[in-house]
């Protein structure tokens, strides 16, 4: 089957020049005078024994100003790596020739469904490419991550298409291993994660799931770098835009209400080699509060709708099922309040207000104001119509060119 390998790579300004409130956030991009990570993972591709697949690095930038510069940086990368694996670009530049080729063919709406800003905007281009490209298959990873296991891409394809208890795996997900090897998290534990115990239900999750026989099983979280989807899935549906952290779990969300299920192959791991994490933890807490309240929206509103299937959040135990429940709010004023007290135990004043503001937002901006289970629909429809006009061989060619363009 005809494989694409996606892999996302994020960049920001020099580190003198710091971030700006406009820069679009992601969890750790790279400094422009920064070497990096990808390079690594690129020639990591070595490892793989089979090689019958090419690979599209996303050059992302987080600010429009730096959009040239990312896109050289990324291409001198890509030309220094030495590897028997065909590496494309695809950057701001190539997706401003796809949105042409859309308006062109009267066909403009479509091209508001493909963007370079977000990771769950970058994920959808990782599907499309793959289906312009006339994959089958399309492997998500990211650049953060190395192979280590030379039969990786035999594994990610022995599944997928396949039947499963009487289900199509569409879509099957791998899992990272940590720096040590181990794939359980490991952080110190602050005062506050006792009320939001997220690492212990992932744990937990990925005790039931990676840790268990049979080697492959539905699975109620995935990883956004390690997963594998078949075109059967991804000509039909999207990433969600509104999700601006934690779009994997969410896609498997919505995979499972248009009748998919996603499963784990607990031998498919790829290690995981991530930089620290510049933001706040408040920052990060402020997120995860934004997508649970967004995820259990989504949940709550559903109704029934032929060809769709009701999921509740016990479907999705223990993880991320424990973040989808009424007790949302009383989890996130517990977590806050003690995570401002510790940053005034550590002089952080201006830390602690932020904290306890992400209450605040809980309580009053952090629900949707629009309903969320009629927006997914919307958005699966046209990702549809989209994905079915890219499939023609006509606007197909067009697209092929323009992404193979230098």
């Amino acid at each position: 089957m005809k494989t694409t390998m996606v892999i996302p790579s994020y960049w920001s300004r020099e580190h003198s020049l710091g971030m700006r409130e406009t820069d679009v956030i992601y969890d750790h991009p790279t400094p422009l005078d920064s070497e990096g990570t990808l390079r690594r993972t690129l020639e990591s591709l070595n490892v793989l024994r089979d090689k019958d697949f090419e690979v599209v690095v996303i050059a992302a930038a987080n600010s429009e100003e730096i959009e040239d510069q990312v896109e050289h940086k990324v291409a001198t990368i890509i030309a220094s790596v030495n590897t028997d694996v065909k590496i494309h670009l695809f950057s701001h530049a190539h997706l401003q020739g796809v949105q042409k080729v859309m308006q062109e063919a009267g066909e403009e709406s479509f091209s508001t469904l493909l963007n370079l800003q977000g990771y769950s905007n970058i994920r959808n281009l990782c599907l499309f490419i793959p289906h312009v490209f006339d994959s089958e298959i399309a492997i998500l990873i990211d650049d953060d991550e190395v192979f280590e296991d030379p039969e990786y891409l035999s594994k990610a394809q022995e599944f997928i298409a396949r039947s499963k208890d009487g289900n199509l795996v569409g879509a099957v997900a791998g899992y990272y291993l940590q720096p040590d090897g181990n794939w359980r998290l490991s952080r110190p534990k602050m005062p506050w994660m006792e009320h939001w115990d997220q690492m212990d239900r992932m744990n937990e999750a990925f005790e039931k799931i990676i840790g268990r026989e049979p080697r492959l099983k539905e699975t109620p979280f995935v990883f956004g770098g390690n997963m594998v989807v078949h075109r059967e899935v991804f000509t039909h549906i999207p990433f969600d835009p509104n999700i601006t952290r934690g779009e994997d779990i969410d896609f498997l969300i919505n995979m499972r209400m248009f009748g998919y299920k996603f499963f784990l192959d607990n031998t498919l791991s790829i290690k995981h080699l991530p930089p620290p994490k510049p933001h706040q933890v408040w920052k990060q807490l402020r997120q995860d509060i934004h997508r649970f309240m967004y995820e259990r929206a989504k949940i709550r509103e559903q109704e029934p709708v032929e060809g769709m299937v009701c999921i509740q959040a016990e479907d999705l135990d223990p993880y991320p099922g424990a973040f989808l429940r009424d007790d949302l709010e009383e989890k996130i004023s517990q977590a806050s309040a003690l995570l401002a007290e510790q940053y005034r135990k550590e002089g952080k004043e201006a830390d602690a207000k932020e904290a306890l503001k992400n209450i605040e937002i809980a309580a009053v901006e952090a629900s949707p104001n629009f309903n969320v289970f009629n927006h997914l629909r919307q958005l699966q429809q046209s990702w549809e119509r989209m994905m079915d006009f890219a499939g023609q061989a006509a606007p197909r060619e067009k697209i092929r060119q323009t992404l193979l363009a230098t």
